[in-house]
């Protein structure tokens, strides 16, 4: 057998933008989405959010990119001591 196909309808809803990856996980020291950079409360909220609310997340995105960017581990960590 094949590998199992992930129906993607399910992540496709006109009415709802959404800056979702399906890439969820949080990451334990920013709180926040690796995916979409969205906080736990906002992805909660997102679908009873007005467009106009939605749209003003999505443009505080990239702001939050550089939270995430710092590696904890591996050789760039190493060479820091």
């Amino acid at each position: 057998m094949g590998k199992r196909q992930v129906n993607d309808d399910l992540w496709q809803r006109d009415e709802i933008e959404s800056p979702c990856v399906k890439v969820c996980v949080v990451h334990p020291e920013a709180r926040l989405c690796v995916g979409c950079l969205r906080s736990i409360d906002e992805i909660a909220a997102w679908s009873k959010m007005t467009p106009e609310a939605r749209r003003a997340v999505m443009a505080e995105l990239p702001a939050r990119a550089p939270l995430l960017q710092k590696r904890r581990g591996g050789r760039a960590a190493r060479l820091e001591r």
